[in-house]
């Protein structure tokens, strides 16, 4: 087995425990608590049981694209820190309620943890064959806040996010077959810059190293710290796109 195989199964385990082993704990603690009770507690299962389907859902969808594990990880980890200490009160326990808060933060920080764990052990370090696997890569570009270049298996895309929830994201998608010449050069810091999405903030363009991705007519300059990375994981997707 090469490094990469086993790089990918530790990253699934971790992916896999944030989304089904923390609805499993917290399914184990709802039906600890509802043989205390009633036979009618055990619809509180119901919540744990909803979180293990939507998980397993989701997790088809999201094993293979990093950007999604630390967000689902935040909200099943605050829903299972909220449930364990709420829920005690069905039985007339109600001493672990006033731990609440600091359990509803102790979840979302354990769940955004495994989810950066995660990102450690597939991008620590980064190695070529990283472009041989399905996974989404995700470059930060330097001087636009929020705004990335995703990597994907088969096409590059160039993303930033919202800052008010009311906005859309705004995202411009290349088929890797698409992009026709791949670059890297050094920004002195006064180049004004042309993007292909709206960014949510002006740009703060400063020296360093950038990439040129001429893709469908067009040059765009990307500034990134790693983008002698990003070409040579960008060219090796392209060579067996």
């Amino acid at each position: 087995m090469s490094e990469m195989e086993r790089r990918d199964r530790r990253v699934q385990r971790v992916v896999a425990g944030i989304y089904l082993g923390i609805p499993v704990v917290l399914l184990v603690v709802v039906a600890w608590i509802s043989t205390a009770g009633s036979p009618l507690l055990w619809l509180g299962c119901v919540v744990p049981v909803g979180m293990l389907v939507i998980g397993w859902i989701l997790r088809r969808r999201h094993r293979y694209q990093p950007r999604w594990w630390a967000g689902i990880g935040a909200l099943f980890g605050a829903v299972t820190g909220l449930v364990v200490t709420l829920y005690p009160l069905a039985v007339g326990v109600w001493w672990p309620a006033f731990l609440a808060l600091p359990a509803l933060l102790v979840g979302i920080v354990a769940g955004s943890a495994l989810a950066r764990y995660a990102d450690r052990v597939l991008l620590v370090p980064v190695v070529p064959e990283l472009a041989d696997t399905p996974y989404e890569l995700i470059f930060r570009l330097g001087g636009l806040q929020l705004t990335a270049v995703l990597l994907g298996a088969d096409s590059v895309t160039i993303q930033s996010r919202p800052v008010l929830r009311s906005q859309s994201t705004d995202a411009r998608t290349y088929s890797l077959s698409a992009i026709t010449g791949v670059f890297e050069v050094a920004l002195s810091g006064v180049e004004r810059l042309k993007f292909p999405i709206a960014i949510p903030h002006p740009p703060v363009v400063t020296a360093g190293p950038a990439v040129i991705v001429q893709a469908s007519g067009d040059d765009w300059v990307l500034p990134t710290n790693q983008a002698s990375t990003l070409i040579e994981l960008l060219n090796r997707r392209r060579s067996t796109a």
